[in-house]
């Protein structure tokens, strides 16, 4: 069977949260995040695109030249009670708990395993769809992306580095996900 889905997910741009090394809340790009965006940069023939609902992924795609629909299911994973916080202001052994166990969320939010199921769920969902699809979303998606395409357990989560506007290719052929390219 050929090709049936390529997946082309976009991290979103540079934000102050990340400057900073804060947990984020809805935010824009920083001047750097603007300026990161080039509208050269070769996504390819695209049939269709969507993006995060926060106004970082959605303006990326903006300056991607992309007509997204905006997709609930890429939403950055929910910190919870962390929303704003420094890394270093969350008390360690929280922390520590969140990092090790991806069962656990400590903030009250949500946990590497049910962020992974929910983008699983999506994954699942572009089943139906043909052709070339680009999502522009938060690191933490195209991680748990990763995870599904090469059935990773929820642990090698931290383990997967995803920058600003970094591109990284899945394919879809016969109902599995591999993947493609990451960049």
């Amino acid at each position: 069977m050929g090709e049936i889905v390529r997946l082309t997910l976009v991290s979103h741009a540079m934000t102050d949260a990340m400057a900073a090394g804060r947990f984020p809340r809805d935010e824009p790009l920083n001047a750097l995040g603007q300026r990161q965006v080039d509208a050269t940069v070769d996504l390819g023939l695209v049939d269709a695109a969507v993006c995060a609902p926060e106004a970082r992924a959605r303006q990326t795609a903006e300056l991607l030249g992309l007509r997204a629909d905006v997709e609930p299911l890429l939403a950055d994973l929910n910190c919870g009670a962390w929303r704003g916080s420094v890394l270093n202001g969350v008390g360690p052994a929280e922390l520590t708990v969140w990092l090790t166990d991806p069962t656990q969320a400590p903030h009250g939010g949500e946990s590497i395993v049910d962020l992974v199921e929910r983008v699983r769920g999506w994954l699942d969902s572009l089943a139906e769809r043909r052709g070339r699809l680009v999502a522009v979303t938060h690191p933490g998606i195209v991680r748990a992306a990763i995870l599904v395409a090469l059935s990773a357990p929820p642990k090698a989560f931290w383990r997967i580095d995803v920058g600003p506007v970094t591109r990284t290719v899945l394919h879809l052929r016969g109902g599995n996900w591999t993947l493609r390219s990451t960049g």
